[in-house]
């Protein structure tokens, strides 16, 4: 392999390409579905951009950090929208409505359930999007919540506190009521990690039922008033750099976000819109199936000629003669 100086190691550099996260890597390296320059990876390989590394036969594009420019996109999900790249049951995807990049791919730095809307982040670096979701970083995350049930002080202290779950202990960090009465009323919750449908799961421990559920914040990031639902904004240098800085990576340089002024966003945003509203309208309207082409009658057949004796009359050079007539 390379020196050590201009190597890295092969998930770590697989995870930046956005194969996969570090531990998919060392997970399909261990299982023989890599290679780099035609042979079985192993776990500990060093690679550099300059060798040939291939993941179940196709080959990855490879960048430095130097090399690769970290992008980070702000998503509006809408609800009935899934956190895959495709679904066996043709459910629409959050990745359907992406801008399309060469040389990378978009990276979901966390989920959202289908029943969830709100702020969710992508980027095409892999190490920025595992750091951001492990627990260690504490990364903020804020939701809206709209709960069904009769809620009292002693359950917004053991929310607060702590609660036991299937997986383990889980706590919000804030929570806030806000103003309002009855029986659905909305709050403002804050996690620090992101456990699968642990909001819910929390309320629900408590005899409430959760409703609505909106990510509002992710860090210091607000959900971005101005993009429809269904609609995105790519981030500029200095909300990639807030983030890089939260998780403890180096400043990027470098951004692909051009400066634009109000006229310019205001056509962008309008054209979006439209995109979504076009996009909404395809979900709903159910493919037409092309009806078969109806099959042309069948020609009657001819009887077949008897043998020895022609069908087709013959001319015998006479001219035909009236009825009466010699």
């Amino acid at each position: 392999m390379s020196d050590k100086i201009s190597s890295e190691k092969l998930q770590k550099v697989l995870a930046r390409a956005g194969v996969g996260s570090r531990r998919e890597m060392e997970d399909w390296i261990s299982k023989g579905r890599v290679t780099v320059d035609g042979k079985p990876a192993s776990l500990g390989d060093r690679v550099s951009t300059a060798q040939a590394v291939r993941v179940d036969g196709h080959p990855v594009q490879l960048a430095s950090e130097e090399q690769q420019i970290c992008r980070v996109l702000a998503y509006h999900k809408p609800e009935g929208e899934i956190c895959s790249r495709t679904d066996p049951e043709g459910r629409p995807t959050v990745f359907a409505r992406l801008p399309k990049i060469k040389g990378a791919r978009w990276i979901a730095i966390g989920r959202l359930d289908i029943n969830t809307s709100g702020l969710l982040l992508f980027t095409t670096d892999g190490e920025l999007a595992n750091r951001l979701m492990h627990p260690k970083f504490e990364v903020e995350r804020e939701y809206a919540v709209r709960v069904f049930g009769d809620i009292n002080d002693a359950m917004i202290q053991r929310l607060r506190t702590g609660v036991e779950l299937e997986d383990g202990k889980a706590n919000f960090k804030k929570i806030k009521a806000l103003p309002g009465e009855g029986i659905n009323r909305w709050f403002h919750v804050v996690l620090t990690e992101g456990r699968n449908r642990e909001v819910r799961r929390m309320w629900e421990s408590q005899g409430a039922v959760v409703s609505r559920l909106i990510r509002v914040r992710y860090g210091d990031l607000l959900l971005p008033k101005h993009i429809p639902a269904g609609g995105y904004a790519e981030y500029p240098l200095d909300e990639v750099n807030y983030l890089r800085k939260l998780v403890h990576l180096g400043p990027e340089e470098q951004t692909l976000v051009k400066s634009e002024d109000r006229t310019e966003r205001r056509r962008r945003l309008a054209s979006m819109k439209r995109a979504v509203r076009k996009h909404q309208i395809a979900e709903k309207t159910p493919a037409k199936k092309a009806e078969p082409k109806p099959k042309p009658a069948a020609k009657p057949q001819r009887a077949p000629a008897s043998k020895g004796k022609s069908t087709q009359r013959q001319p015998t050079g006479k001219k035909p003669t009236r009825q009466g007539q010699s």
